[in-house]
């Protein structure tokens, strides 16, 4: 491809709607993503290259119709209360499940309150990004929109570049729990890979399913994308409740003994606890999807609630179940006898192999779209899927030279999500709502730009340290 080609690549992926770009964190906003991007497929062509659901030829049906001011197309705003709060609350339960019990377990107990507190924080954060949507509608409809209404330009790069890093980084994160649950789930295999290879058996079971996921990069009926990302709801559900069985009716005593605080953790687990809260890049799409965008505020409060109650409740239960013993991935210290405990390992192989396809379609989507209209289809089909297919490798690649759960997870946290979920919506709102934003009000965001810019360098560093010392661990063995 001509250099002009990729210019267009990636001046069109900083302009992706966000409804476009699911995060990795999410549950159910991702049924909605994916009956998104196969609306969009049979959309008209201009919606489909400015990435939006196509509801031109929608005679009215029971939603509320919203003129989208900057192409003149009609949009559905029919979600209710309830099906807000049950988006939000999809979209922050994911993979921060699985590693809250080993960041309450090893930050101590009063760490719960920096969870808790995180909660109240990001809820509040939330609220910001619909006063900012409701500040200017008409051109405001997702995060890199709010980021452009900011500080033009390089507002909408900058959040570009934090989305897609975080998704990448998530992605990773999948794929390393994707191994370390292979090889419990085929505990007894004994596979040996070809000489120039040098995998171990986990190893070698990781590339066979990622190759087995291979083939739904070069999906060109994106509908069927909505079916993965069906499975991938599934699949999450499964492992919180087979989690909570596993507490009620397993058989382990819950009287493990939890520390009351471990200072010298705090840095690394707080990276932990963010990253599970992030969702903050889709909440805009439940804004402009509602109703009564008025309620929305109620509509953060309410999920940050319920999400912070079951992160809490989960993290004191499985610490307590399983006390220092407990794994990054609390499906991996569950018994192994076990039907539950098999159930959620083979959810946790499984979630990663829906995840691929549907985070790789809305790159796929703006590339075919970049590439000359004069292009076959079968051409642009290879180019298509040889790109993901190399992304993919190269995500399998990072995830077994760096298979530590826990340590990219709380990276990815410091490093990225706390920027997501703190910094940017509280300066995007002091930019763009200056005029009315009181002094208490810029000093409390003020305090919490400043805590986050802490959290993000006190926890990078320390998380990056843990990882290095991880590698470091890992190779002299």
């Amino acid at each position: 491809m001509s250099n002009n080609t990729w210019k267009k690549v990636v001046a069109s992926l900083s302009r992706l709607s966000l409804y476009d770009v699911p995060h990795a964190n999410q549950v159910a906003s991702e049924s909605v993503h994916g009956a998104q991007l196969a609306a969009e497929w049979k959309g008209c062509s201009v919606c489909l290259e400015e990435n939006r659901l196509c509801k031109c030829g929608d005679g009215g049906g029971g939603g509320v119709g919203v003129v989208d001011h900057e192409s003149g197309h009609h949009l559905k705003s029919d979600s209710s209360f309830a099906h807000s709060v049950i988006n939000m609350v999809g979209m922050l339960i994911g993979l921060g499940q699985l590693s809250t019990p080993y960041a309450l377990e090893n930050g101590g107990w009063c760490t719960s309150f920096i969870l808790i507190a995180l909660g109240a924080t990001c809820a509040y954060t939330t609220h910001l990004l619909g006063r900012c949507l409701h500040r200017s509608s008409k051109s405001s409809k997702t995060y890199q929109d709010i980021g452009y209404q900011a500080f033009g330009p390089k507002g909408r790069l900058i959040a570009s570049t934090f989305i897609y890093l975080e998704i990448f980084l998530a992605l990773v994160g999948y794929t390393i729990s994707l191994s370390d649950n292979l090889s419990v789930v085929f505990s007894g295999a004994r596979l040996t890979s070809p000489h120039w290879l040098r995998l171990s058996t986990p190893q070698l079971l990781t590339l066979i399913a990622v190759v087995v996921a291979l083939p739904s990069l070069w999906l060109r009926d994106l509908s069927s994308i909505s079916f993965l990302s069906f499975g991938g709801i599934l699949m999450s559900m499964l492992i919180f409740s087979t989690v909570c069985f596993t507490a009620v009716f397993g058989g382990v005593k819950a009287d493990k003994y939890i520390p009351a605080l471990r200072l010298r953790n705090v840095p690394g687990i707080s990276g932990l606890y963010i990253f599970s809260y992030t969702g903050h890049i889709v909440f805009p799409n439940i804004y402009t999807a509602m109703k009564d965008p008025s309620k929305f505020t109620k509509v953060s409060i309410t999920s940050f609630t319920l999400v912070t109650a079951l992160y809490t409740a989960l993290a004191f239960t499985g610490a307590k179940l399983f006390g220092p013993t407990v794994n990054s991935q609390i499906t991996l210290s569950m018994p192994r006898h076990l039907v539950t405990t098999k159930i959620a390992l083979w959810a946790t192989v499984l979630t990663p192999m829906t995840k691929y396809a549907l985070e790789f379609a809305p790159f796929a989507i703006q590339l075919e779209h970049s590439l000359p209209h004069s292009m076959s289809a079968r051409a642009r089909t290879i180019i298509r899927g040889t790109i993901g297919s190399l992304f993919l490798l190269v995500i399998l690649c990072l995830a077994l030279t760096v298979p530590y759960f826990g340590d990219v997870l709380s990276l990815t946290g410091s490093l990225i999500s706390v920027s997501i979920c703190l910094v940017f919506p509280c300066a995007f709102y002091l930019k763009i709502c200056w005029a009315e934003v009181s002094r208490p009000a810029v000093a409390l965001n003020a305090v919490i730009i400043g805590v986050g810019i802490v959290f993000t360098v006190v926890g990078t560093v320390s998380s990056a340290v843990a990882l290095v010392r991880s590698v470091q661990r890992g190779h002299s063995i």
